[in-house]
Parts: structure tokens; C-alpha cells; sequence
């Protein structure tokens, strides 16, 4: 049994004193037996979110299960308790018998064009395969489907949409059909609208956000995850390709320099915002406090930004906070985040299911 104490932030405005962990599971009655129960203090929130990573992935692809394992207790360790997998070409479901793992929420594999996105990472079809690929990944994931929305087109030199669409419309219903949720990677600015008035729920990077398609966005609901550590590598990949692509390369410095008015304005307008390191492919895993302190860099108030991978987070996906009842997943710190994001950086105590893991 565990006991802890201090300021249990079960919202944004609902602060408690104690809570109580029984058999892994949360209760704010005080429990028969509670005198002998280990005590925990300090500032408490529920168990971080990564709303975008990759386990079971690097930059050449697909990872032995030591690997992955690694990447998910990286997560563990930095309080990033739920992650939402992004796309990955690995079979992570023994994850799920590790009580000492983060909970993963499983998009499937990347859908994408032949020669349109890092290689080994994706299922590389025609537009045509589209709704049969997308009924495939929404059966093997956990209600989402990851589609590679804009990537470089060698021929052009720059990016371009991958998908017609009749093709994206017909595959979100399709999705939507089987329950599923669908989420795009797209760094520019075309694939956009077709993606929204599609019915997509979700954009990952949404660096092309326009005045245009911002209103766009917020009248219908679309979430983004900006993962700005990742949009940060802009510089460094334009520098690559500039000798054998000048095009391309101006354009992702041009996303990269408005990265954080692009965020603030999507914030602004209504749009939710979600936290998202993009670790996995070419990051390192345990970086969620940095992807929070970018968004309050970007303009993001503080305690909505510790919402976007807390309890606005959890709500987004369908899990629990911290409330009667729940997995005891929670991440307890010195001082209050609430005032310093940063905080988020040096949990003191990380508990999983009701264990004290650090």
C-alpha cells in the first residue's frame, strides 16, 4: 500500500492533499491497514503523455525487443507514462504484459507512397491499396492510423501531398467506419485542407499551418502535435540536402523559422494541442519535459501546456487522470510544475501501476 502526500493535482483546479494507492489502483478514502503504508511526498501528477513517439524504432527501422524495451523504460524514467505510438513496423504487444512499461497506445505502421518516406519504416502502397491498408492498421492498432500526408517528391524537389483526395476521403471513412482515429505526418503547407475536409482527426508537425487552414482546423476540431524538439533538426537537414535539393532545403528552413508562431497561432484560434518528442526515429526517448518547455516557448500559457501531455492529454485519448478507482500512474515532483514547467525535467518519484519504480 502507498501512501501519498503533499498537492495531488487531479486537474488543472482540483488540488488534494493525499491520495491512497490500493492493489495498483487509486482511492482518496483512507484504506484498512493504512498505517503500515509507505509514504511518498511532494507535488503529484498524473503519469506523463507522449502523444507522439516510436517504440520499437530508429532511423534504420524496425528494433530487437532490447531495444525497444530500452526506449520504453527511457520513457518510463522521464514520468512519460502513456505514449501513443506514433507508427512503427516492431510487434510491441508483449509491452503490454510489463507492469513496469509505460501503456502504449498503438497506431500500426506508417502508410505511405513506394520511395515517399525513410525507408523501412512505412508500407509503401498506391493510392488505390489505400483503404485496404488503413482497415489493416486500424484492426492491428489501438485506434488510430498513421498516413504519411507530404514527404520530398525527387522529381519536384520539394515536398508534396502523397495522397489524391478521393483517396484520403474515402480511407478516413473507412477508418472512422472500424472505429479507428487517423492521424498524418505533414510538414507542408498542400496536404492540409485535403486532410481536413477529409475528416482526419489529427496532424502531426503541422508546421505548414497557414491563416488559411488555421480556421479550418479549429471549426472542425483537428488536434496537431507540433513535436518542436523534432522541427528543431530543420536546420541541420536542410544544410544535407541543399546541394542536391535547394528547394526543398529553403522550404524547411522557412517552416523551421515560424515554428513557434505557427504553434501560438494554432493555440490561439482554438486548435488542440498535444505534447509529442517524435523519439524513435532520429531522438533519443525520455524527452518529453523538453517538448513542453518548448510549447511555453512558443507563446503556450504554462498550465496549458502541462495539460497537452497531462490531463487534457489523457482526456483526448480516453484514459484515466487521477481519479477514484484508476491505475495508480502518476509522477510526483519537488515543486510545483504548475509554476515552472521545467520541474517536469527531475521527477522525485515515478509510480506505475501502483509500484514506486523511481
Amino acid at each position: 500500500m502507498l501512501h501519498v502526500k503533499g498537492r495531488v493535482l487531479v486537474g488543472p483546479e482540483d488540488v488534494r492533499d493525499e491520495l491512497w494507492v490500493v492493489d495498483g489502483r487509486i482511492s482518496y478514502g483512507r484504506p484498512a491497514g493504512a498505517d503500515g503504508a509507505v509514504t511518498v511526498t511532494g507535488w503529484v501528477l498524473p503519469g506523463l503523455v507522449d502523444a507522439h513517439c516510436h517504440v520499437g524504432l530508429d532511423h534504420h527501422g524496425a528494433v530487437d525487443a532490447a531495444t525497444s524495451e530500452k526506449q520504453a523504460l527511457a520513457d518510463r524514467d522521464a514520468g512519460a507514462l502513456l505514449l501513443r505510438d506514433a507508427g512503427s513496423p516492431s510487434d510491441t504487444r508483449w509491452i503490454d504484459e510489463r507492469e513496469d512499461l509505460p501503456k502504449i497506445i498503438r497506431a500500426g505502421r506508417h502508410i505511405a507512397r513506394p520511395r515517399r518516406y525513410t525507408r523501412n519504416y512505412a508500407h509503401e502502397i498506391e493510392p488505390g491499396e489505400l483503404v485496404a491498408y488503413v482497415a489493416q492498421e486500424a484492426r492491428r492498432g489501438d485506434g488510430w492510423v498513421k498516413l504519411v500526408g507530404d514527404w520530398i517528391d525527387r522529381e519536384v524537389g520539394d515536398l508534396t501531398a502523397l495522397w489524391p483526395r478521393d483517396a484520403v476521403r474515402a480511407a478516413i471513412a473507412e477508418a472512422h467506419r472500424l472505429g479507428a482515429r487517423v492521424t498524418a505526418h505533414c510538414f507542408a503547407e498542400d496536404s492540409l485542407r485535403d486532410l481536413v475536409e477529409a475528416g482526419i482527426d489529427c496532424i502531426e508537425h503541422a508546421t505548414g499551418l497557414t491563416e488559411e487552414t488555421i480556421p479550418l482546423f479549429a471549426e472542425r476540431g483537428v488536434a496537431i502535435v507540433p513535436t518542436l524538439i523534432n522541427i528543431a533538426t530543420f536546420p541541420s537537414l536542410a544544410a544535407g540536402g541543399e546541394a542536391k535539393f535547394p528547394r526543398w532545403s529553403a522550404h524547411m528552413r522557412r517552416l523551421h523559422e515560424r515554428r513557434y508562431d505557427t504553434v501560438r497561432a494554432a493555440y490561439d484560434a482554438g486548435i488542440p494541442v498535444f505534447v509529442g518528442t517524435d523519439a524513435g526515429g532520429v531522438l533519443a526517448h525520455g524527452l518529453v519535459a523538453d517538448e513542453v518547455a518548448e510549447l511555453v516557448k512558443a507563446g503556450i500559457p504554462a498550465l496549458d501546456a502541462l495539460s497537452a501531455t497531462t490531463w487534457g492529454a489523457r482526456q483526448w485519448l480516453g484514459r484515466p487522470v487521477l481519479e477514484e478507482g484508476a491505475p495508480a500512474d502518476l509522477v510526483v515532483y519537488d515543486e510545483d510544475p504548475r509554476a515552472d514547467v521545467r520541474v517536469l525535467a527531475a521527477p522525485r518519484r515515478v509510480v506505475l501501476n501502483g509500484r514506486v519504480i523511481g
